[in-house]
């Protein structure tokens, strides 16, 4: 199955937008619009840190338990979701990419890893509805950190 890849350029350095894709908990004013009930566990950033929440999805309302896996400041975090009793696997890489000093590409992708066999005829749904909600959460990771003033270099 597909993987479903968004991206936005965001006008911060590319430290300044990894710093805070690495802080999970900043991950909810983004996200929030499909992504509720956020319980934080473990560690604040990096690999460890983590997540359980509710996804809301048409037709549909399920607990997920979201995991970073890997982090490689300033450029990739890689984060694992399992869902419907750990018969769902996904994978999400968040990719950065300094575009020039002062603007970051960030790419988002989901992959599947593992999908119960009943939801596999409405992937393509579900990648439509993953790729919307998705980029809608770039643009409003992009509209907080361009809202913010911009952090002086140390």
């Amino acid at each position: 199955m597909k993987s479903v890849e968004v991206s936005t350029v965001i006008r911060r350095p590319i430290a300044e937008v990894y710093a805070h894709l690495d802080v999970l908990a900043n991950h909810e004013a983004f996200t929030d619009h499909f992504l509720v009930d956020w319980r934080l566990e473990g560690p604040a950033s990096g690999v460890g840190a983590s997540v359980t929440m509710r996804v809301r999805a048409p037709g549909r309302s399920g607990e997920v338990e979201l995991t970073v896996i890997e982090a490689e400041p300033p450029v990739r975090t890689v984060e694992e979701t399992v869902g419907a009793g750990g018969r769902r696997r996904t994978r999400g890489t968040y990719t950065l990419e300094a575009v020039d000093a002062d603007r970051t590409e960030v790419r988002f992708e989901i992959e599947p890893l593992e999908v119960p066999r009943s939801e596999r005829p409405l992937w393509p749904l579900s990648r439509a509805w993953l790729r919307r909600q998705n980029a809608r959460s770039l643009e409003r990771l992009r509209e907080q950190l361009e809202g913010q003033p911009a952090q002086a270099a140390a």
